[in-house]
């Protein structure tokens, strides 16, 4: 019994050592301790979501990028207008 409160005991410090010294550091984004595990966990959850979508519409992706390309250029206006 005495060994397995030990390891509990070591466990839960070591724990706590690594939630105190993890730190994320992106731009304005400054983030240590649990924020920082959460801001980590959130980034990959978004990048896996990001990838399955991308994974599903793969088919499209070439209509949707050309239909885009187009609407840039209407809204730029590089286009000669037409004589009357």
């Amino acid at each position: 019994m005495k060994n397995r409160g030990r390891t509990f005991k070591a466990l839960f410090r070591g724990i706590a050592r690594v939630q105190e010294t993890f730190e994320i550091n992106i731009g304005p984004i400054h983030a240590r301790g649990v924020p920082a595990i959460l801001v980590g966990v959130t980034g990959i959850v978004i990048a896996s979501g990001i990838t399955a979508m991308l994974a599903k519409s793969a088919e499209r992706l070439p209509e949707t990028l050309r239909e885009a390309r187009g609407l840039s250029e209407s809204l730029r206006g590089n286009r000669t207008p037409l004589n009357p």
